[in-house]
């Protein structure tokens, strides 16, 4: 392989981190998975442990590229939470950081002079959306995955809105009430996450039967095979989802919502019912089309490099990235 300029790109949403080594034409020349370690475990290593993780697989494949004779150009690293970009800290509860110096923490691993970009991981994965996938051509749309959790990355008049870190959690919006509700990780009751993410299927289908699941997967496996219980766990999922989008669109008028994340895997059975729902619900508002996203589990990172080679160019014009 002949070498090149290339960014560091990983994303640490999810279970595991997905990494790359990405040219400036979007060539992905190397792309690996990592375990996150979980900021809840048996070795009690908390936060600190995701930290140290990440700085290791920034380093690493700083060294990778080298070895191969690539020059790395800027860092991009995506995570989950509230960004604080001024201040280059992240909050995640999750990963249990509150205010972590994730960027002062990298610098002082590979170096003052490298640039990094810190930024969130759904919002990085809309991004990647909007320039390559799924978003290409509009000015106002929506990126939502549905995934352990549910966060959207919106595009606004051409712009996708950070809102100072807080934008974009429309799972922590609350869509059950009465008794249903369920406490989210948030703090809040009866969130969307709490009903229409993966991981919720899967609680409130062991909730609701006492069986235990492998995951949402086995949860849309037994709505194939016609299981009672799968259907109402899946049309209140629906519901709540329809409610969402609705609220979304009523608001903010995008012409197109690109769903993503684990649950896509379902495809007209997710998105057939959304499609007829919102339709069924608007009145005077614009309606938004409603396609399944296509970069699937590498937007993120790939969102990460795009973010990356954007502050690259903006450093050479002397400008900002976009």
């Amino acid at each position: 392989m002949d070498p090149c300029e290339v960014v560091v790109a990983v994303d640490l949403g999810g279970t595991r981190m997905k990494c790359g080594l990405v040219a400036a034409d979007g060539a992905v020349l190397h792309r690996e998975t990592r375990p996150t370690p979980r900021a809840v475990s048996a070795s009690g290593g908390g936060g600190r442990a995701v930290l140290d993780a990440l700085i290791e697989t920034v380093v690493e494949l700083g060294q990778k590229a080298a070895a191969d004779g690539h020059r790395v150009r800027a860092v991009g690293v995506v995570v989950p939470g509230i960004i604080d970009a001024d201040h280059g800290t992240a909050s995640a509860e999750n990963l249990e950081w509150v205010r972590t110096p994730v960027l002062a923490e990298l610098k002082a691993a590979i170096g003052e002079d490298q640039p990094i970009v810190l930024a969130h991981d759904v919002r990085a994965g809309g991004y990647a959306e909007l320039r390559q996938g799924s978003l290409q051509g509009t000015t106002n749309s929506l990126f939502l995955p549905l995934g352990t959790g549910i966060a959207a990355a919106m595009v606004v008049d051409g712009s996708l809105v950070s809102g100072d870190g807080y934008a974009g959690e429309l799972g922590h919006t609350r869509f059950v009430h009465g008794d249903s509700a369920e406490l989210c990780a948030c703090g809040q009751w009866g969130c969307l996450e709490t009903v229409a993410s993966a991981a919720a299927l899967a609680r409130r289908y062991g909730v609701r039967t006492g069986r235990s699941v492998d995951g949402s997967r086995e949860v849309l496996e037994l709505l194939a095979a016609g299981d009672p219980d799968a259907a109402a766990v899946w049309d209140e999922a629906l519901a709540a989802l329809v409610d969402a989008l609705v609220l979304y669109t009523t608001l903010v008028a995008p012409t197109r919502i690109a769903i993503g994340g684990g649950l896509v895997g379902a495809g007209e059975t997710l998105l057939a019912p959304l499609r007829e729902g919102v339709a069924a619900r608007l009145t005077f508002q614009r309606g938004p089309e409603i396609v399944a996203a296509v970069l699937g589990e590498e937007a993120g990172c790939l969102g990460a490099a795009l973010m990356a080679w954007d502050r690259v160019t903006a450093d050479q014009s002397g400008g900002t990235p976009g």
